[in-house]
């Protein structure tokens, strides 16, 4: 799905319509990249209020904001917020007409991240904003548009701390989880919630996905690429879908999808091998 402590290098524009269909009659399903193609159609334009919210919010390290509503003690879940923030960033993609916004997953120390294909599908130059306030210039090195998967690759960088994946058994229905990344441009956000349902399938019109995690922890439009963990700090799934309600509304209503770790590593496995 689409996804501020730190504001982007350049107004990112937001402007035309998610990719959506109706389902079930009252809810809408949308991709969550802020900005830019995905998918063949371009993401919903933020109001001005929010843009202007995001470009008067405070510089600097991007700290977690953390929404604790679920099972857990907020310690507990600030110690994991702690311990995953570092391997999450921004991917931005600056495109002569429009911009996107979305996040990523470090799997490596030399800056290999993991993001959706939606995220990086547009023309433009790609960077991405680290947890501590660089901003990189970065290059897609491998995409899957089947799985809405891509790998990037981070510019003159070293000691990154990668993100760590669990097996796809260790995830139940009611586990509690976090997920990362920069809803509405908001670097360093970090919700809680708890694994909602297994194996659903999500059309959106310009993608169909299956096998994916359901999660009412929040996810909005900048969200796409990040991480959704567990209470060990284990990446189960990363963000890629929401269900929004059927009023012209594009937040949240809980009801948000994720790619199974599982599915991911094999994928990426895939992706390495075709770009070596």
């Amino acid at each position: 799905m689409t996804d501020l402590l730190i504001p982007p290098p350049r107004s990112h524009r937001h402007d035309s319509l998610w990719p959506r269909r109706v389902a079930g009659g009252a809810a809408l399903l949308a991709l969550v990249a802020g900005g830019g193609v995905a998918g063949g159609a371009i993401a919903d334009h933020y109001t001005s209020d929010t843009a202007a919210a995001a470009s008067t919010a405070t510089t600097g390290t991007a700290t977690p904001i953390v929404n604790s509503g679920t099972s857990g003690t907020s310690g507990d879940l600030a110690a994991v917020a702690a311990k995953v923030s570092p391997s999450i960033v921004t991917v931005l993609v600056d495109g002569g007409r429009s911009s996107s916004l979305g996040s990523g997953v470090i799997l490596n120390a030399k800056g290999l991240i993991l993001t959706n294909n939606h995220v990086i599908a547009s023309d433009g130059t790609v960077s991405v904003r680290l947890s501590d306030g660089r901003t990189v210039p970065a290059t897609v090195v491998a995409a899957d548009a089947t799985h809405d998967l891509a790998l990037v690759q981070a510019t003159d960088v070293s000691g990154l701390t990668p993100a760590t994946f669990a097996p796809d058994a260790s995830v139940a229905v009611g586990d509690t989880v976090l997920a990362f990344g920069a809803p509405l441009g908001l670097e360093g956000t970090v919700t809680s919630g708890i694994v909602s349902a297994l194996d659903r399938k999500v059309d959106t019109g310009a993608e169909s996905l299956t096998g994916l995690l359901q999660t009412d922890a929040a996810i909005n439009e900048g969200n796409s690429g990040g991480a959704l963990v567990d209470t060990s700090g284990q990446v189960i799934g990363i963000n890629v879908a929401i269900a929004t309600a059927g009023d012209g509304s594009t937040g949240s209503v809980g009801v948000g999808f994720a790619i199974p770790s599982g599915t991911v590593a094999q994928v990426v496995k895939q992706l390495e091998a075709d770009a070596s």
